[in-house]
């Protein structure tokens, strides 16, 4: 008989690509979500995407019989559910560490009950805070931060204690964490917490970074999801995407195809064990250049990005992936590029509506004091 997978957060963005993803290879799947209004709207009904084949129950990852009742039967576990986003995460603090934290711990208390042969745990880039670099001699660095008063001044490369600019190269699984939000506190915590459990109880598990991932489903009026997302929202409602500091910041965009295959990887690979992996793209590019990329797959490069000159708190300026230990050990290679990926999810918002929430979201910052 095939092997039951339960997705936590499966009816979600990626959940659901992994699911159809699952599917394809013979899996049986399950997936427990919560159906959050602020990603799936007020109806609370099944999303229409969600293939009929997954068994969806409808609960919350905090809720202890609920997660038990899940567990039933299954053979491995993915842990996607979570709240997502730097900015919110920054002022709706307990309900951020109550979902993915407590989360976590009423999942892994379940686990320890009834094991299953591997778990797998979404984490993310955010967790290194700035990405690495390297200074003008050569030498690797991480662990800086910029320093208020500078972004105040509008200067916002990574600078060393000689105001030298560091010139910014992908980032490694072995660079220390910099938790610079709620949001990234607690998805270091959720992954943390799953290894050590993992560890403690011979649970084999998995850690996933992922990057940046954009891709078809994503929630279209959730002004704290994915960038891609929040851009194409704005667009198809006339309005220009709002960037933040100068649009230079570069990031790793990844197709959530690439995700769902290294999810499958990671359930997969006897040797991914216990491993951490960054699941990116492998290649960079900056903030205004996907901006302005998306204005053109949807016919409106007459609208021009608003550059507001300002920093968010809980923002880095630069990180992108080094995807060679999943190159190496998960025999991870990304398929889409980031080309070919906004051509297909052009065509799929064409069927699509979108609220747009930005502006809100950014007075919301604003008047708590954390834009600069």
């Amino acid at each position: 008989m095939s092997k039951h997978i339960l997705i936590t957060g499966g009816a979600g963005f990626i959940g659901s690509h992994l699911a159809d993803h699952l599917l394809a290879h013979g899996y049986r799947v399950r997936a427990l979500d919560n159906l959050d209004p602020q990603v799936h709207g007020p109806g609370g009904e099944r999303p229409e995407y969600l293939d009929p084949d997954v068994e969806l129950l409808v609960g919350d990852v905090r809720d202890r019989q609920m997660v038990r009742r899940a567990l039933d039967g299954v053979d491995a576990v993915y842990h996607f559910a979570a709240r997502v986003g730097v900015g919110q995460s920054m002022y709706n603090v307990e309900s951020y560490t109550d979902v993915n934290n407590l989360g976590t711990a009423v999942l892994l208390e379940a686990l320890i009950e009834r094991p299953v042969e591997r778990l797998v745990v979404a984490s993310s880039m955010s967790i290194y805070g700035e990405g690495q670099y390297t200074s003008p001699d050569g030498a690797a660095i991480s662990g800086i931060r910029r320093p208020l008063d500078q972004l105040r001044a509008g200067q916002w490369e990574v600078r060393n204690a000689k105001g030298e600019a560091l010139a910014p190269m992908p980032t490694p699984e072995s660079k220390t964490p910099s938790l610079e939000s709620i949001y990234a506190l607690s998805k270091y915590d959720q992954e943390r917490m799953c290894l050590m459990i993992g560890s403690a109880y011979s649970l084999p598990t998995v850690a996933l970074r992922f990057f940046n991932v954009f891709g078809t489903r994503q929630a279209l009026s959730n002004p704290y999801t994915g960038v891609l997302a929040i851009f194409a929202s704005r667009l198809m409602n006339g309005n220009p995407p709002i960037i933040f500091e100068d649009g230079l910041q570069r990031r790793d965009f990844v197709s959530v195809y690439d995700i769902a295959r290294a999810c499958r990887l990671a359930l997969e690979v006897e040797g991914a064990a216990g491993g951490i992996f960054n699941i990116g793209s492998g290649r960079d590019c900056s903030i205004l250049d996907v901006a302005e990329h998306m204005a053109v797959v949807l016919g409106t490069e007459q609208i021009e990005p608003e550059i507001t000159g300002k920093y968010r708190v809980g923002d880095i300026r630069h990180c992108f992936a080094d995807i060679s230990s999943a190159r190496k050990v998960l025999g991870y290679q990304p398929h889409v590029t980031l080309e070919t990926g906004l051509s297909e999810l052009a065509d799929w918002l064409e069927g699509q509506s979108a609220t747009d929430r930005a502006a809100d979201a950014r007075a919301e910052l604003a008047e708590r004091g954390l834009t600069v």
